[in-house]
């Protein structure tokens, strides 16, 4: 079957979640700067989870420019990783209202790690799928892949120690994948879609 609907779906879900956060955030009630910063570490949860989802929005969307069909695993795989991005809402939530306290901190690490770890069970389904090796070639030996779960897991023990270096780590990792990643775009300029 054709990726069309897989990409509709995954569009809509990751539209609902990012709705889901910003509706989460509350204005302060007054206006001057005291109030405005009771409210940054909601606020600043809500920036870098946002930050998080569009980084998987733009690579799903470039991931399945690779893909013409799909199978039944790769939509197992495709909804593993939307369940693993949809427990972000909770997960900036609970840390932002917190003001970023080591088990919330972890906690919210842990959803990253888990969507990281989805994320790359998605691509491999892919790639097994019909020997994609556009995808393959195009993700070659994939170091920022490689380094992102370490530095998931490092955030998440170092929360309970210093749960501003674990939310440093966090940063780090997003910063790592803002760069839209252009190794796909790269590899389908120069041979075609092969996932048949």
């Amino acid at each position: 079957m054709g990726s069309g609907r897989l990409e509709a779906f995954s569009d809509g879900v990751l539209a609902i979640i990012i709705t889901i956060m910003v509706l989460e955030l509350h204005p302060p009630h007054s206006p001057d700067l005291a109030s405005l910063l009771q409210v940054a570490p909601p606020l600043l949860s809500y920036i870098l989870s946002f930050t998080y989802v569009a980084i998987y929005w733009n690579n799903h969307h470039h991931m399945f420019q690779t893909v013409t069909s799909v199978d039944g695993s790769i939509l197992w795989g495709n909804n593993l990783l939307l369940f693993c991005l949809s427990l972000i809402p909770f997960a900036t939530q609970w840390m932002g209202e917190n003001h970023f306290e080591g088990l919330p901190v972890a906690f919210y690490g842990l959803v990253l790690l888990l969507a990281a770890l989805a994320y790359f069970l998605l691509e491999r389904l892919i790639i097994r799928h019909g020997k994609n090796s556009t995808l393959a070639a195009a993700l070659g030996p994939d170091w920022k892949g490689k380094i992102s779960p370490w530095l998931y897991a490092a955030g998440i023990g170092l929360a309970f120690v210093n749960a501003v270096i674990s939310q440093i780590l966090y940063v780090a990792v997003a910063l790592i994948w803002l760069v839209p990643d252009r190794r796909i775009e790269r590899r389908l300029v120069t041979e075609p879609v092969d996932d048949k």
